[in-house]
């Protein structure tokens, strides 16, 4: 989303990236002018005009927010009971809200577990730690967020991240190489030494998933 004080042009000129929709906004001599953009090449957007949240299937189907004062401990380990590996779940918004490969990368880091331990499977302490993590990951995430404009956003976010998008260079809280795994769609960044005892995580379809 691309937001400036000024109404924007019908059309957007070629070249200009990947604008999906504009809207412009007048009130109280203020203007207001916003794009949606879509840059990825699986083109999920969707525009709704409706007089209630719920009424957009994707948000109606939204699991609990992870930092609503209700979502406590006890609720976090009974959305655990998946045989599911945990970064999938951590990213599955119908099973937590807001959480995206990016936030999960340093969640997981955060909490020392491998990407690919199943869920239902985590201790009473590892799921303590990953319930702590994933609150403070957050919290960290809007405070360093506060202020900046909406187009700061992304670099702000990128400069904050320990692991994410780091491939190659020294875990801050180790010093290991920070290794990757790529899939068809997406990429995951985790530290060999703090989350997998020090094992390197294969290429998905040839390797058997670390527990």
């Amino acid at each position: 989303m691309r937001i400036s004080d000024k109404l924007p042009e019908p059309t957007p000129p070629r070249g200009k990236g990947y604008v999906a929709a504009r809207f412009g906004f007048e009130r109280d001599g203020e203007t207001t002018g916003i794009d949606l953009t879509e840059a990825g090449t699986w083109k999920r957007l969707s525009v709704f005009i409706v007089r209630r949240l719920e009424d957009v299937p994707a948000i109606a189907d939204l699991g609990p927010e992870p930092l609503e004062p209700g979502f406590t401990l006890e609720k976090f380990r009974a959305l655990l009971n998946h045989r599911q590996q945990v970064k999938g779940l951590l990213r599955n918004q119908k099973i937590i809200a807001g959480i995206g490969n990016a936030y999960s990368d340093e969640i997981l880091h955060a909490a020392k577990l491998s990407p690919f331990a199943l869920a239902s499977t985590l201790t009473d302490d590892e799921t303590a730690r990953l319930y702590e993590c994933l609150r403070s990951i957050l919290m960290e995430a809007i405070e360093d967020d506060l202020g900046h404009a909406p187009e700061e956003l992304k670099d702000e976010k990128r400069r904050s991240m320990r692991v994410h998008r780091r491939t190659g260079e020294a875990c801050p809280v180790c010093g290991d190489t920070i290794r990757e795994v790529t899939f068809s769609d997406s990429a995951l960044q985790y530290c060999p030494t703090c989350q997998t005892d020090g094992k390197i995580l294969a290429d998905r379809t040839t390797s058997k998933f670390l527990k």
